[in-house]
């Protein structure tokens, strides 16, 4: 087949990348370039073509000639929702809907959406949350998931095959590194400042999964009957991959016993707290079997940062951190406030980045 990533120059794209060029398909990318120098170790495998494109100009001319989109292309993080909201419902939400309508008005048959657990925001009860679950979101980025899983519905038809990859909170090495992740982050504190710290109470609970796993999920439902997976939603994790936060933090303790946790509760509680249930995709997506346990990934982890000489400064840069390195491209002009790339001509002293008490990841000190 013919696959077209878009936002391939991510922390997710150069994975799923290889992911889709091991099994043997062809695979273009499509990315506006934010993150492109913010590689921290060589690609092992190339997309066969790249287009460099803003997800809010692109053309059904660009589109045309593909089988299947994987649609990664997103601001990410509740911050940057916070930060912007307005460009983060521009394009997460309102671009995302634009492409799968100009893909499927240039003959693309699938498209296979990238949308996220947090949707189901703040979940209540005991049970764990089936794709039938009420979407409960409690941040600007989770909104613009339910609002495109919602309107991506609408364009499915007998020519038009939309997938809704509901994932988990990732984690995982990739040769673009975030820390601004979860697990990811408290495994850098631990093992830059011999320390982990967990601000909260760390009851609230969050599903893991493995950025792995998250490309595994892609090509299974690219490759899948589309009647198997036509207008689906599936949560995509695994469901011994449940934790409260204490948990996970415990779990990078047990990985490098030299640093002290520290559970302090000195903050309120996260509004975001939701366990999943993730039969549905072992169960009824054709060929999906996660593989990458929090053990697995904690290890995984620890040998990167083994290869490497991190500090805590080095781990927190803009680098590592989207929101930081978003800021950084517009306080040195490249970017304009609207997160468009600027010429020379079009420079203004009102192209500002909008003030923020917002912190610079979403999970770091939880």
């Amino acid at each position: 087949m013919r696959i077209l990533i878009t936002g391939h120059q991510g922390y997710i794209g150069p994975v799923m990348v290889r992911a889709f060029k091991r099994a043997g398909h062809f695979v273009a990318g499509l990315d506006i370039g934010y993150f492109r120098d913010c590689l921290t170790t060589p690609l092992d495998v190339l997309p066969d073509q790249e287009i460099t494109r803003d997800i809010r100009q692109i053309s059904a001319e660009d589109l045309r000639g593909f089988d299947c989109i994987v649609h990664l292309a997103a601001l990410s993080n509740d911050p940057m929702g916070e930060l912007a909201p307005e460009l983060t419902l521009q394009i997460n939400y309102e671009a995302s809907v634009r492409t799968a309508q100009l893909a499927k008005s240039a003959g693309v048959r699938r498209f296979i959406f990238a949308s996220s657990c947090s949707l189901y925001g703040a979940a209540s009860g005991d049970e764990p949350l089936t794709e039938a679950a009420p979407f409960n979101p409690v941040s600007v980025y989770a909104i613009s998931k339910v609002k495109s899983e919602l309107a991506l519905r609408e364009l499915a038809d007998d020519s038009f095959t939309p997938v809704y990859l509901r994932n988990a909170t990732a984690f995982g090495v990739s040769p673009r590194m975030r820390f601004d992740l979860l697990l990811n982050n408290l495994m850098a504190w631990a093992r830059t400042a011999g320390n982990i710290r967990v601000t909260s109470d760390g009851t609230p609970w969050r599903p893991l999964v493995h950025i792995e796993d998250i490309a595994a999920a892609a090509l299974c439902s690219a490759e899948a009957p589309a009647g198997t997976v036509h207008n689906q939603a599936f949560n995509i994790g695994r469901n011994d991959c449940n934790f409260r936060i204490r948990d996970i933090a415990q779990a990078v303790a047990r990985e490098v016993p030299e640093a002290r946790l520290d559970i302090t509760g000195e903050t309120a509680g996260d509004l975001r707290s939701y366990r999943v249930n993730f039969d549905k995709a072992s169960n009824h997506l054709p060929g999906f079997s996660p593989s990458w346990s929090i053990e697995r990934g904690c290890r995984e982890l620890c040998d990167w940062f083994n290869c490497r000489h991190e500090t805590a400064d080095s781990f927190q840069s803009r680098r590592y951190i989207r929101l930081k390195q978003l800021k950084h491209l517009v306080a040195e002009r490249q970017l304009t406030a609207t997160l468009r790339w600027m010429d020379d001509e079009e420079s203004t002293t009102n192209d500002r980045w909008p003030a923020s008490t917002a912190p610079a990841n979403a999970d770091a000190r939880v």
